[in-house]
Formats: C-alpha cells, structure tokens, sequence
C-alpha cells in the first residue's frame, strides 16, 4: 500500500510541476463501501466475501489543466482486516487515475466528474512469512483491473480549503474473490484547491 500510495504522489506532483495548471487538488476523505452480500455458493476453498462495509481512509488529488477539465486520482484502502466467519482476513486497496470535469456551481461550489481506471488489489493475510531480500510479508496479493465513475460536490467554507462528499462506482473485472463485480465507495473528502478562483 506504501508503494502505491508513493505512486500515486509521485505521478500527481509530476503532472503538476510539468503542467501550466490552473488548479491543483489535493484531499483526504474516509468513507464506505456498498456492495452485494455473499449469497453464493462457497468454491475453491474460498467463500465468496461481500466487498461491503468497513471504514477506507482515501488520498486523492487532481490538475486542471484546461478550463474544467484535467487529470487526477483516488486511492481508498480498507482501513483494517476483514476476517469473515469461514474466509481468509483480507484486505482491498482500491486505486485509479482518471479524466476530470469540474465545472463551477456559483462563488463556492464546484460539482467533480471523474472517469477512469485501476486496479482492485486485495491482500489475503495468513500465518506463513514469505521473505525476500527486501522484506517480509505475510499475506499475497490478488489484483483486478477496474473501471471508475465519480461524482462529488466542493463545497469552499474559507479560501481554498473544501469539503466533498462523494461517490465512486467500481466495476470489477474477473472479481472471483467477492461475491460481485461492482461496489460503491462514498464518503467525504476534506482538502485545498492551489490556484483557480476558489468558486
């Protein structure tokens, strides 16, 4: 998860420093997730587990780079494990890079469109240790390639601060581990806006 959020860091302040931005973006939100219960059958030793509940921290961040228009992104991780009755503890990490609309909604108000894609990469955790010459680490990891759609309202109470709340559907492609392809991630998101009039 380090390394992803390091990733994601490295490629929004290098858009920013390359580009000729009128607004940057960056925010920290917490939310949910909703999902389909597990309803199905169990298979290959792994009961199918609902994607569902949990508390998932978020770092986001964007550039405009023509009028309303720009590129950002969103990582949301779920804050501790699972461990359903009868399945292994896991954990999913959500991230995507995304095609932005934000166009403004009067002095302090902006609505945010995102669409884009990423990945669904789920940590299951277990008792054996598997070491490299890196580091150790207790659980593998399966990852799932994802398509993102993104709606959110900023609201600006003071300068450039602002609060969003938000919503993202996931569509989840060959998602075997859960017992759905799609989750709906909302919450809320705090953060500043550089540049650009503040609304």
């Amino acid at each position: 998860m380090r390394k992803l959020g390091l990733l994601f860091l490295g490629v929004t302040s290098a858009l920013g420093g390359a580009a000729s931005a009128q607004q940057i973006d960056f925010g920290f939100g917490v939310g949910t997730i909703s999902a389909p219960s597990a309803s199905t059958v169990p298979t290959l030793n792994q009961p199918p587990v609902s994607l569902k509940g949990g508390a998932y921290p978020s770092f986001s961040g964007d550039v405009l780079l023509f009028k309303h228009y720009g590129i950002g992104g969103n990582i949301a991780w779920r804050a501790s494990q699972a461990a359903p009755p009868g399945a292994q503890p896991y954990r999913p990490i959500l991230w995507d890079i995304d095609g932005m609309w934000v166009p403004p909604l009067g002095k302090h108000a902006a609505a945010e469109f995102s669409a884009g894609i990423g990945a669904e990469s789920t940590r299951f955790y277990s008792n054996i240790v598997n070491c490299s010459y890196f580091s150790c680490t207790n659980y593998t990891t399966s990852s799932h390639f994802l398509g993102q759609f993104g709606a959110g309202l900023k609201l600006y109470p003071h300068g450039g601060f602002f609060i969003k709340p938000e919503a993202h559907l996931y569509l989840v492609n060959n998602n075997v581990e859960y017992s759905s392809s799609h989750a709906v991630r909302y919450g809320g998101t705090i953060g500043y806006t550089f540049g650009g009039g503040h609304y």
